[in-house]
């Protein structure tokens, strides 16, 4: 069976070093339809997407939802390297955590993290998570539109035909 495009899933990658936590976000992932790819560590998540070995797999991913607090690699520092790759930077990143700390919650926020979530997560935050996954791939549709008008744009052409008649 072919989805068609408006039916296609949207991909999340979760990550939390607590297999309960973990198992909890992808279960209200699913729950709201999400397909979801979990992981529990900010470096299992930087493999999966090819930035550990700039071997840039052919992942789409939407969004990612990770904790701040885990051993080797925060989840601010994923969200540093997600917003430093060319290929990554525009994907939205969700941090969560236990803590309720405002200057880590604006620290996130202002670096980039579209949301900050307090565990434990609910369904009612999942349910923020559409706007940002909507507003992306508006975006990325009007970025391809301008890409096409570029390219086949009348004042282009017309340039190209002018340059042809005066050579």
């Amino acid at each position: 069976m072919v989805m068609a495009a408006s039916e296609t899933k949207f991909h999340v990658l979760a990550v939390d070093d607590t297999l309960i936590d973990r198992k909890l976000i992808e279960k209200l992932l699913k729950t709201s339809s999400y397909q979801v790819t979990a992981v529990d560590s900010g470096t299992k998540a930087l493999e999966f997407l090819g930035l550990n070995n700039n071997d840039h797999h052919d992942v789409e991913v939407n969004l990612i939802i990770t904790d701040y607090c885990m051993p080797g690699m925060t989840g601010y520092d994923l969200l540093r390297k997600i917003k430093e790759s060319s290929s990554f930077k525009d994907i939205p990143v969700v941090i969560m955590s236990s803590d309720n700390i405002p200057s880590r919650i604006n620290r996130c926020l202002e670096d980039g993290a579209e949301e900050f979530f307090l565990k434990p997560v609910q369904l009612s935050d999942v349910n923020k998570l559409r706007p940002h996954l909507m507003k992306r791939r508006t975006q990325t549709n009007v970025n391809k539109r301008k890409a096409m008008d570029e390219i086949v744009s009348p004042d282009r052409t017309r340039a190209r035909y002018n340059e042809l008649e005066v050579k």
